[in-house]
């Protein structure tokens, strides 16, 4: 994630043939929102979908909030390049969210594409960017651990890379599985593996964490219970998919202000130790892990401003 890009707390997904409700999504308080192109949209519908979709990014000003993504179908579906070129003809979106990457290798070419793209407007890449839905297949949660070694030797991808991301429902259909759920709640094993091999595989990489989508939408409480969850264990954005997600997830999302005296007094007890390793605050033993958090939040409110 570049270092001038304010994390994306929310980023809500809306049907790439709807426009009633891409207009509702856009007034909304989303970071970013998310034009489909995939899932929401049957096939006899996926034509104008694009055309509805490419006339929202072409007529958007650069630079508006929220955020314009556009989720494609999977660079190993024959719409792939179909869905960019009609989305890019005029404008590029803000952001390109590939689905059911099963390689990193796939990155990689999806991000070549767009750099063509872009030339071809004229612009000088990378303008978009990706986020990977990288959990959608069983070959994509065995690959994980590649992603590291092979997309860190390509400076055209790791450029575009934003975050990656997490999806249940599609890896349960390819397992043939019959609940995610354990009956308290909790995810089962293997879907916490995919939770956690996402959330590790971007901190190798430097990019954001993002959770997946709290599927019923009416379920207020446990919105909140996986909230709390995500951004205790270093997710620091959630997808969304109903307007009313919005607000709950940006308010997890954003530091307190008590957060933030706290770590701008962190890092005023490390710069009064004249580079120790350690310093002490409130009678406690404080390390450099310690400041390392405190430096990252204040950093990422700073760039949101």
């Amino acid at each position: 994630m570049s270092e001038e890009q304010a994390p994306l707390r929310s980023l809500l997904f809306v049907p790439g043939d709807s426009e009633r409700k891409q207009a509702k999504a856009l007034v909304s308080q989303a970071d970013a929102v998310i034009l489909d192109l995939e899932d929401s949209v049957a096939a006899e519908r996926l034509a104008a979908a694009r055309a509805l979709v490419g006339q929202r990014v072409g007529s958007r000003t650069p630079g508006a909030a929220p955020q314009l993504w556009v989720r494609v179908n999977a660079p190993t579906a024959e719409a792939f390049r179909a869905d960019l070129e009609a989305v890019c003809e005029q404008r590029m979106p803000d952001g390109i969210v590939l689905p059911k990457i099963s390689a990193p290798a796939e990155v990689i070419e999806a991000a070549d594409y767009l750099s063509a793209l872009e030339t071809r407007l004229g612009l000088t890449p990378p303008v978009s960017r990706l986020l990977v839905i990288a959990t959608e297949t069983p070959q994509a949660l065995l690959s994980l651990p590649q992603y590291l070694p092979v997309l860190g030797q390509s400076r055209a991808a790791m450029t575009r890379l934003a975050g990656l991301t997490w999806g249940a429902e599609d890896l349960g259909a390819a397992l043939g599985v019959g609940g995610h759920r354990e009956p308290a709640g909790g995810l089962t094993f293997t879907f916490q593996l995919a939770r956690t091999m996402c959330l590790l595989a971007a901190a190798a990489l430097g990019v954001q964490a993002i959770d997946g989508v709290q599927v019923d939408f009416r379920d207020a409480q446990g919105l909140e219970a996986s909230l709390r969850e995500a951004r205790r264990d270093g997710f620091s954005g959630k997808l969304a998919i109903h307007p009313d997600q919005v607000a709950p997830i940006n308010a997890a999302f954003t530091p307190s202000e008590a957060e933030l005296e706290h770590a701008r007094r962190v890092v005023a007890a490390f710069a009064a130790t004249a580079g120790a390793g350690v310093a002490s605050l409130d009678g406690q033993m404080i390390d450099r892990p310690h400041l390392l958090q405190a430096q990252r939040l204040l950093a990422a409110a700073s760039r949101r401003g």
